[in-house]
């Protein structure tokens, strides 16, 4: 039971800096990198992360954790290290030549849900196989929720 609410957390947390974009549009919408560019010309993560996006996701973690029977710290540490996985992966992909919301397989997945498992795998006892089980199904239904939110005009594209 405690592998789905822990996916349940999973993706509410990288949902919501989607949804925030969808209810906000660009009001808030200041870029974590603050514009900067690295001597490769290309930005350190892009115009789509934003400050709004990952105060969202802590802000949903925190919000969210407790309804589920986790501990604020837990919801605190999902939503912060979720965010710090999709920064990194924004960060290869911009040094991929990858433009911002370009699909890269496993790349926009994984960081994302297996940074924030291990970061509480010793607070919830969580074993490897069920950190592996939990990393395979966010990305299937990470995959599936995209293209639904697509369709409903809410994400930008598909993955």
């Amino acid at each position: 039971m405690i592998e789905v609410k822990l996916l349940l957390l999973l993706v509410i947390v990288n949902g919501a800096p989607i949804c925030a974009r969808f209810i906000f549009g660009n009001r808030s919408n200041f870029p974590v990198d603050f514009g900067i560019r690295l001597p490769d010309t290309y930005p350190l993560f892009g115009e789509s992360k934003t400050w709004r996006g990952v105060i969202t996701a802590i802000m949903a973690g925190m919000i969210m954790a407790p309804l589920l029977g986790f501990s604020l710290e837990v919801g605190f540490i999902v939503g912060s290290v979720s965010m710090l996985g999709d920064l990194f992966s924004s960060f290869l992909k911009r040094r991929l030549g990858m433009v911002p919301s370009s699909m890269a397989l496993g790349l926009d997945q994984i960081p994302e849900s297996l940074f924030p498992l291990l970061a509480v795998s010793q607070k919830l006892h969580l074993s490897w196989l069920q950190i592996l089980s939990l990393v395979l199904l966010f990305f299937i239904i990470e995959l599936s929720l995209s293209r639904l939110l697509y369709r409903l005009k809410i994400r930008k594209r598909p993955y």
